[in-house]
């Protein structure tokens, strides 16, 4: 088996390739030919961290995968990060040890790949202003996923910190304006397409700031039923679609918390990304239709994003071969 550190896998990365790969296992799960179980969420009172197991099961990799992702929350005060994470990857076939990765920089760049997908299925095609709600590293992935999903000519940004916000604006390499807002509420009134990428425990985004024809990628809040970033209002507004319906009952507390206070009902949701992409649903269905995104991060995305870049290490040779059976 070969091991990837983050290092070697920030080098590999083809972010086109990564859109492609996430829209082909989100299909292949609509159709039946990858398997995406329900996620078991670990914890005991010792502390407040989770633990989360996501697997998948590809035809299409010829590999399964399973995630090992640890939410602390505490690490912040630590000087840590807040969520780390190790992919073990294994042959479809035989399933002998395919590899092993530190889930750092695969989970940041398929997370953002997810949200072109689902951008490029669901929001209106003359989206022309992107709007970012966070700028940490994630907000700077999404910029880079994004940049050729629509002919976007406007970039707008808003961050709790708007030192965080303006240094991203200096930073990018961008074909257009960028603005940096006061308000998140600004970023609504003008864009078209709004990716929110904050770890927020309540939400930060109201409804009544949703305008006819938006469309949302709401990807920033814990894996965790209880957190959120939009209310309850932003969701019964909204025609919500997600990456995986069980998934997002067991970890989405933008959509939980929603359904808890009658805002709206899981058969309410309209389907996964995948089956819009697969044509078993229909995607957007008027210009003036609001539709969300809720982006909770599955096991195959992992699995996607995994193979792509354990392919391209060997092909250029990148990282250390192992003998587990040695």
């Amino acid at each position: 088996m070969i091991v990837l550190t983050a290092s070697q896998l920030e080098d590999l990365v083809d972010r086109p390739a990564t859109e492609r790969a996430v829209a082909q296992v989100f299909t292949d799960i609509a159709r039946g030919a990858a398997d995406q179980p329900r996620p078991t969420s670990m914890g005991t009172n010792a502390g407040t961290g989770r633990y989360v197991l996501m697997a998948a099961l590809s035809d299409t990799t010829g590999t399964a995968a399973v995630k090992l992702l640890a939410d602390v929350p505490d690490n912040s005060a630590r000087g840590l990060p807040t969520q780390r994470s190790m992919i073990v990857v294994l042959d479809r076939e035989d399933g002998a040890p395919v590899a092993l990765l530190h889930g750092g920089v695969p989970t940041r760049v398929r997370t953002a790949a997810a949200s072109a997908v689902a951008t490029r299925a669901l929001s209106r095609e003359g989206s022309r202003v992107l709007g970012l709600v966070g700028a940490g590293g994630l907000a700077r992935e999404h910029v880079e996923a994004l940049r050729g999903v629509r002919d976007w000519n406007r970039l707008v940004i808003w961050s709790r910190t708007p030192e965080r916000a303006a240094a991203l604006a200096d930073s990018l390499e961008w074909d257009g304006a960028i603005e940096v807002v006061d308000e998140c509420a600004s970023v609504f009134a003008q864009a078209d397409a709004i990716c929110t990428l904050t770890p927020s425990v309540t939400p930060i985004i109201r409804g009544d700031w949703l305008r006819p024809g938006q469309h949302l990628n709401v990807v920033g809040a814990r894996p965790r039923p209880d957190e959120r970033e939009v209310d309850s209002v932003t969701m019964a507004r909204s025609s919500v679609w997600v990456d995986d319906m069980a998934t997002a009952e067991t970890k989405s507390g933008d959509l939980m918390l929603a359904v808890g206070e009658g805002a709206l009902t899981l058969p309410d949701v309209v389907g996964t990304v995948g089956q819009v992409l697969a044509g078993l649903r229909p995607g957007r269905t008027s210009p003036d239709q609001i539709t969300l995104f809720d982006s909770v991060g599955i096991g195959a995305q992992d699995l996607a994003i995994a193979d792509l870049l354990v392919r391209e290490a060997r092909a250029r040779g990148v990282g250390v071969e192992l003998d587990l059976n040695g």
